[in-house]
């Protein structure tokens, strides 16, 4: 005997709130404060990905962040800085680019399977930021030509208490946000 499992399909809330965040990260994205120690701007994309996954959970966050990124791998500016194409994603940055795949897996899945456990969001913020800057630190070292712990000096260790600071604001905003989209989510 053949088990089928009902495959869920998207709402059309669902889609259009996904399509939405990933205008929000569009809009978000782009703007960025160079810092002149590093190739690596601070950016606001983390904060999105982070509320993102109050609102989406884990497999629309995933998927709101990879049309994010197939927008900008095709050109439009989506990126850091307003710009895009492939050369980015090929740039000092591009680890980072795809290490927010796994910040929106891993702190999505944190969020949506345990709700209201604040400890658990951040822990999985934290994880997925950490991911995120393993790929960024790894691709930013060989792009520069430079050690690993050269590439933690540059790339992340800059970047700590402006990420404590957005993954605060989100755990105290994201559920809020979350609460007053409910009704459209389902």
């Amino acid at each position: 005997m053949e088990t089928v499992t009902a495959k869920r399909k998207m709402t059309t809330a669902q889609m259009t709130v996904t399509a939405l965040m990933t205008a929000i990260t569009c809009i978000l994205g782009p703007m960025s404060l160079p810092l002149p120690i590093s190739p690596v701007p601070i950016s606001l994309t983390n904060l999105v990905i982070y509320f993102m996954t109050y609102v989406l959970g884990a497999k629309l966050s995933v998927i709101s962040y990879m049309v994010y990124l197939l927008l900008g791998m095709v050109g439009l500016p989506v990126f850091s800085g307003f710009s895009g194409g492939l050369a980015k994603l090929a740039g000092p940055t591009g680890g980072y680019l795809i290490g927010f795949i796994f910040l929106a897996a891993i702190a999505g899945f944190c969020v949506e399977k345990f709700p209201g456990k604040i400890y658990v969001h951040v822990i999985g913020m934290v994880i997925g930021t950490a991911i995120c800057y393993i790929f960024g630190t790894v691709w930013l070292s060989g792009q520069l030509g430079r050690t690993f712990m050269e590439g933690l000096g540059i790339g992340v260790i800059p970047y700590l208490p402006g990420d404590t600071v957005k993954i605060i604001v989100a755990v105290i905003a994201g559920p809020q946000i979350k609460k007053s989209l409910s009704h459209v989510m389902g």
